[in-house]
This record gives structure tokens, C-alpha cells and sequence, in this order.
């Protein structure tokens, strides 16, 4: 089966095929991340009107990628959510219009489990269950994984997500937008001058709470103005090292809580270097394996959409259909998710 996927949540158009016997054949993807950096943040109406222009072009060229034709198509997963409301409707019109005029089935897909299943596009995926680091600008969750539609919910943010976090402290170091990226980089020429701390480290459960660092680290830089160079890295160094030592823990205790040994990392934050760094590290001294998307797969993307369709649609998911009425799900938890 010939899956075509279609990704346009946020300020990303992604378009992928997975084939259900040759895996991943081709993949797109634009990124709006330039046309948002002047707002500071993604601008809703803009990112809607983007999509419009981009999702045509990318599926042509990922069709020509894979030198396929429409007609080689059998099904259409699409984003149905959580998103923003107009972005979701450019994939989800485009997905149930497409699917209409070859009268073949559609698929709509959650974005998080999208996430959660990337990191088996990869070699050697990891086999369920597992613990799953969920882990962007919107999320930070820990969830037991026992299979498709099968998603336990062990932890999750009380306030700001880590990407969030991240984000607003780059704004505050004057970094732009957007900030996850820059601040990473600014870290790695940053030493361990200033001490933050780590929100819920011992708390006893597997929840994330990031809103009271962002404020530790306003009130460094307000103590140091004006920042130099040297003081922004500092900072930088040290709020990275809460973040991930924070993340690094809690998903070992997850790992240990539900007896498991294998742990998958999602989401934009899952690409971050010194995550990884620390990761690694612990999951090898507990004798775990933990298993990551390559990093174009960690941000939004058409693949994970195209791969968790399939997916389903293999398992006989009952909500594969051919009714080709559509609406988009901005708010959607993911504990409402069936198993296939």
C-alpha cells in the first residue's frame, strides 16, 4: 500500500510516501520559519495562506521523487490535529479533496502520535512497548507506548513546554526567533558560571514544570545588565544543562517506574546535542536503549504523517474511510486515540 501524507499543522508544509513494503520513498517539506522570524512568533493567517501556496508544488515534486503517479497512490493520511485551525484545514481540505477525485480512502492522523511512532522510520526501530519522551515547543509528556492507539500518560507540563522554554528564554538573551536553536548554539561557548535551578527534579512524580526557570533566568539577566557576549553564553550553558537534566532524569525513573528498557525521544527538542549527550549516557550506565527520528524528522514533517497512516491502515483502523467530509481537531488530546 502506497500511503501519501500531508503535514501542515503549524508553519510547516510537509508531503511524504510511505510504501507499507518499500517504507519511505520520498519526502518534502517547507519551512515558514523565515516569513514568521520578523512577527517573532508564527502568525496564524500567514502560515494558512503559505500552506496554500505550498502543499500543490511539494506534493508534484515528492511524487516525482519517488516516480510515482497519483494513480499509484491507495490512501491519504493527513494532520487532523491539534494545530492551528486554518493550517489544519489547508492539509485536511487538500487530503479529503485529493482522496475524493481518486476514490480512494483517507486517514486522519494525531500529530503527537505521529511524533511518537518517527523514531520507527528509523534502522532497527525500537520493538513496543516502550517509554516515550515527547518533547517540542507545545509538549513536554512522558507516555507508556504499547502499540499503535495504545498511549499511557506517566508526566506531563504543568506550565511552559521545554521548546517554550527555550524559546522565550532566547528572547530574553536577544536571540530571536527562533530561539531553540540559537540559544543551543550559544551554550556550547558558555561554562558553568551561574547555578539555575531544576524544576520538579525531585518530585516524586514524572511532571515538567519550566515556567518558574524562564523567570530564574530573567532575574540573572536583569542582575547583569547590560549582558555581554560572555554573560549571554553563560547563561545560555546554564539553562540547558537545567533543561536536560530535568528531562534526563525524568525519563529515567519513567524507564524504572514501568520496568521497561527502551526509550524513544520526539519532537524538535529531542534534536537538541547535549539531550542526546545525556541520554545516551544514562541509558547506557542502566544497561536501556533509547532510540531517536533522524533530526530532519524530529520538527514537523510529512513522513511521520505518511508512516502513522500507514500504520493504521494496515491494522484495519475503523476510522479509514471513504466519506470524504472533513473537520480539524486544534484541541485534541491523545488519550481519545483508539488502538487500531
Amino acid at each position: 500500500m502506497l500511503v501519501l501524507g500531508v503535514e501542515s499543522s503549524c508553519d510547516e508544509t510537509g508531503i511524504a510516501l510511505y510504501d507499507t513494503e518499500h517504507g519511505l520513498l520520498s519526502h518534502t517539506l517547507h519551512s515558514q520559519v523565515e516569513m514568521h522570524a520578523e512577527y517573532g512568533g508564527v502568525v496564524p493567517e500567514l502560515a494558512s495562506r503559505d500552506h496554500i501556496c505550498r502543499v500543490l508544488p511539494l506534493t508534484e515534486l515528492a511524487l516525482k521523487n519517488a516516480n510515482k503517479s497519483l494513480q499509484d497512490i491507495d490512501a491519504i493520511a493527513y494532520t487532523q490535529g491539534p494545530g492551528l485551525s486554518g493550517a489544519l484545514l489547508v492539509g485536511t481540505s487538500f487530503a479529503e479533496s485529493l482522496a475524493f477525485s481518486l476514490q480512494i480512502p483517507t486517514i486522519n492522523v494525531h500529530h503527537l502520535e505521529g511524533h511518537l511512532l518517527a523514531p520507527l522510520l528509523e534502522d532497527n526501530p525500537p520493538a513496543f512497548p516502550f517509554v516515550a519522551l515527547l518533547v517540542s515547543g507545545g509538549h513536554s509528556q512522558l507516555m507508556r507506548v504499547n502499540g499503535i492507539g495504545q498511549y499511557e500518560l506517566l508526566g506531563d507540563t504543568l506550565d511552559d513546554a521545554a521548546g517554550e522554554a527555550f524559546d522565550k528564554t532566547a528572547k530574553l538573551l536577544g536571540l530571536g526567533y527562533p530561539g531553540g536553536p540559537a540559544l543551543s548554539n550559544l551554550a556550547k561557548t558558555g561554562k558553568a558560571h551561574f547555578k539555575l535551578p531544576r524544576p520538579l527534579l525531585n518530585s516524586g512524580d514524572l511532571n515538567f514544570s519550566f515556567s518558574g526557570l524562564k523567570t530564574s533566568v530573567l532575574t540573572l539577566v536583569n542582575q547583569h545588565q547590560p549582558l555581554d557576549a560572555e554573560t549571554k553564553a553563560d547563561i545560555a550553558y546554564e539553562f540547558q544543562e537545567a533543561v536536560t537534566e530535568v528531562l534526563t532524569t525524568k525519563c529515567m525513573s519513567a524507564l524504572r517506574e514501568t520496568g521497561l528498557d527502551s526509550l524513544i525521544v520526539s519532537g524538535g527538542v529531542g534534536a537538541n546535542a547535549k539531550l542526546r549527550e545525556k541520554l545516551n549516557a544514562a541509558t547506557k550506565r542502566k544497561l536501556c536503549k533509547v532510540s531517536y527520528p533522524r533530526l530532519e524528522f524530529c520538527t514537523d514533517n510529512g513522513a511521520m504523517i505518511a508512516f502513522a497512516g500507514a500504520m493504521r491502515l494496515k491494522a484495519m483502523q475503523s476510522n479509514t474511510d471513504k466519506n470524504y467530509s472533513f473537520s480539524v481537531k486544534p484541541r485534541w488530546n491523545l488519550s481519545e486515540l483508539q488502538a487500531p
